[in-house]
């Protein structure tokens, strides 16, 4: 097994799981509904609505750090009418008793300041054993409420059963289904595993080069292996399983692409905190040093005490 540095921070866990889910979206819609094509317009888009869903979150309840992978979307239905769907994600191991509850307050919040009719679909990323409440209730002598939401557990399809799917969705269930793995197998085992995942999606010939390179700068961090060479095997091993279609530029890629997050994050919401955490990361990712401080805004001295 690789050298232990400690764990990947939770938060960053949120941050992957929130930006792969906004990247295919379309595909989620599909994978949840069935029945989607014949529901929703997809050739007009989807607008992500973050501010809005801020806006209904006090600083105080932000401040806790359990929604950071939420998700407000506006949509088109094939009537030409638009609707929004609220996605919340419990992230691992959750088992809030008041989930539902708070479910319900999202719901109330949006209609009373939008007066927007809002679905709502609650994904929860723990084990098997993980809660998964799908209704809020009251019953008040004459007065009773029933909340009822669409949930869905990475467990509810087996491995075998999301192989097949055909689609991307399928394998970033499959990916938090593995990541539960962390720290419990041999990360030479997870490594196979994400070798899996990446292979089976290549292979469906389905998505585009940059689809297929924003998955894998997902699955890279999200299978979280801290042994640099097993790494570089898997940097290897896209290579390979691609035949040369996506060249090993892909990795100065993907690290340009992470350089970029942490500017973004790093920089332009002014948090030091999260740069050096940041910072952090790309240090444990074999970085070089210079190209962190490029990204992070943090000076090559601060960096090398980390």
């Amino acid at each position: 097994m690789g050298v232990q540095q400690g764990s990947m921070p939770s938060k960053k866990s949120d941050e992957l799981l929130k930006a792969i889910f906004e990247d295919n979206f379309p595909d989620f819609l599909r994978f949840m509904y069935p029945e989607a094509e014949a529901i929703f317009d997809f050739d007009r888009g989807l607008t992500f609505m973050d501010k809005e869903l801020l806006e209904i979150i006090p600083d105080r309840e932000r401040k806790k750090g359990k929604r950071m992978a939420d998700l407000l979307v506006k949509v088109f239905l094939r009537d030409g009418t638009e609707k929004w769907i609220l996605m919340h994600t419990e992230i691992e191991g959750g088992n809030d008793p008041g989930f539902s509850h708070r479910i319900f307050q999202y719901h109330y919040r949006l209609l009373d300041r939008y007066r927007v009719p809002v679905e709502t679909i609650a994904v929860f990323t723990g084990d098997r054993s993980q809660r998964r409440p799908a209704i809020y209730s009251y019953t008040l002598f004459r007065t009773s409420l029933e909340f009822r939401y669409l949930n869905y557990q990475i467990f509810d399809h087996s491995e075998d059963e999301l192989l097949v799917m055909d689609n991307i969705f399928a394998y970033i269930v499959l990916a938090c289904q593995k990541s539960l793995q962390e720290d419990k197998v041999p990360e030479e085992e997870l490594a196979e595993q994400r070798s899996m995942i990446a292979r089976t999606l290549i292979q469906t010939n389905r998505y585009s080069k940059d689809r297929i390179m924003s998955f894998l700068v997902f699955l890279k961090s999200f299978l979280f292996i801290r042994d640099k060479e097993i790494n570089s095997k898997f940097d290897q091993y896209i290579y390979q399983v691609t035949g040369g279609t996506i060249e090993m530029g892909v990795i100065e890629t993907i690290k340009k692409q992470e350089r970029e997050k942490g500017l973004k994050t790093g920089i332009e919401k002014g948090k030091r905190e999260e740069a050096i955490a940041i910072a952090l990361e790309f240090k444990k990712m074999g970085l070089p040093i210079a190209d962190i401080a490029k990204g992070t805004g943090l000076s090559i001295e601060e960096i090398e005490k980390l």
